[in-house]
């Protein structure tokens, strides 16, 4: 009996070990002065479609964000549920448990703004729930469809125009998560090797689309 519990011990860490490999395997950069370009680039006049609230007392009207609840990408097989989600106690984006399930960054842009990144990030795998939602998003190329259903029931369309892997330690996030800038879409998640000690990868895949 012990016997067959070290070897299934040892098989799982096998296993797990494929998974964090291939999780670093097949990102090629593009696009990264695209997505410089778009957090500078002066966004569209607004759009008298995006719902506001009224004016009261004299302030400014309040943009409502559209919340988004479903991601799309038909090239790599993903339907996702996007739950809203913020940050966790180390002030770092906060994930959602589940490996199906993607967050979007509420505290930016929603669908619908006239400016800014609207960022979702989801977990590339789990040594014990195996492959997450993003698991291959990494094998977007450039012109990749993307679509994002929100709370409202209308979808949003987008195409991949840049995607990078890039080291965790020292990354500039304001590119990615600025309130400004051109429309895009941002996708994050984890990518490069696997550091044993952290329990981390060391890289981010990030993926950034504009409207199609």
């Amino acid at each position: 009996m012990k016997r067959w519990a070290g070897l299934a011990a040892a098989a799982l860490v096998v296993v797990a070990a494929l998974i964090f490999w291939t999780a670093g395997s097949g990102a090629e950069n593009f696009g990264e002065n695209v997505v410089r370009d778009l957090a500078t680039t002066s966004p569209a006049p607004p759009s008298p479609t995006v719902p506001s609230v009224a004016v009261q007392q004299g302030l400014p009207a309040v943009r409502v964000p559209v919340r988004p609840v479903r991601l799309s990408v038909p090239a790599i097989g993903l339907r996702a549920s996007v739950v809203p989600t913020g940050v966790d106690d180390k002030g770092e984006f906060f994930v959602p448990p589940s490996v199906d399930e993607v967050g979007w960054y509420r505290f930016g842009p929603g669908l619908g703004e006239t400016a800014g990144s609207v960022v979702i990030g989801g977990h590339v795998d789990d040594a014990e729930s195996g492959p997450g939602a993003f698991y291959r998003l990494r094998d977007l190329t450039g012109g990749d469809p993307i679509s994002v259903t929100g709370e409202d029931g209308s979808t949003r369309d987008f195409r991949v125009v840049a995607k990078e892997q890039v080291p965790k330690k020292g990354l500039d996030l304001t590119p990615y998560f600025s309130t400004g800038g051109s429309v895009r879409l941002t996708l994050f998640t984890c990518g490069g090797q696997f550091d044993g000690a952290a329990r981390s990868y060391v890289d981010n895949i990030i993926v950034t689309a504009v409207p199609a």
